[in-house]
């Protein structure tokens, strides 16, 4: 099983380097702060030390391009857990793309992935967010990776001894994903 540091160090000696951005345990939430006049490097800060928190914010480092790379938390908005129904069907549809992208992260470096509705508000159709995080993982495995997330993959792979994943299906009696 990974621990967040071995995920901070290989991200920063591969793609991290390329890209002159850093991993950092920010602690209480996460946060993308890009390159500035005080600091040279892009930061991508994940919460509590958390494995799942870091593959879910380089997910969105991978799916994020240049211009998006430029501003603050990627330009996306963001809401606290106590979203509306409304918002929380908005948040889905704009997280399920990433979150595959994390279930590709995380298989490749051997770690269980759930979906995450961060909403504790209002009951959650988690299977239904399921089967659209597995969608966009089959389309990406249909249509391929984006390139930084293969990079990752590949790196994740090659250090924890693992298959390049290539089945997105979940277990029908536990909440994390299967891939045998």
């Amino acid at each position: 099983m990974p621990n967040a540091k071995q995920i901070q160090h290989l991200f920063e000696q591969g793609p991290g380097r390329e890209y002159q951005t850093l991993l950092l345990d920010g602690g209480e939430e996460p946060l993308y702060l890009p390159a500035d006049e005080i600091c040279p490097y892009h930061r991508i800060y994940f919460a509590h030390g958390y494995v799942a928190s870091a593959l879910h914010e380089l997910a969105h480092w991978c799916q994020a391009g240049p211009e998006r790379r430029a501003l603050l938390d990627y330009g996306y908005w963001y809401e606290s857990d106590q979203r509306s129904t409304e918002r929380q069907a908005e948040f889905e549809s704009l997280e399920a793309q990433p979150q595959a992208i994390e279930w590709y992260l995380s298989q490749a470096c051997g770690k269980a992935f759930d979906v995450s509705a961060d909403n504790t508000a209002i009951e959650i159709d988690r299977v239904g967010f399921r089967r659209r995080v597995q969608a966009a993982a089959e389309a990406y495995q249909a249509r391929g990776w984006p390139p930084r997330a293969q990079q990752l993959a590949r790196l994740f792979c090659q250090h924890f001894d693992r298959p390049l994943p290539t089945r997105f299906t979940w277990s029908e009696d536990k909440l994390c994903s299967n891939w045998d």
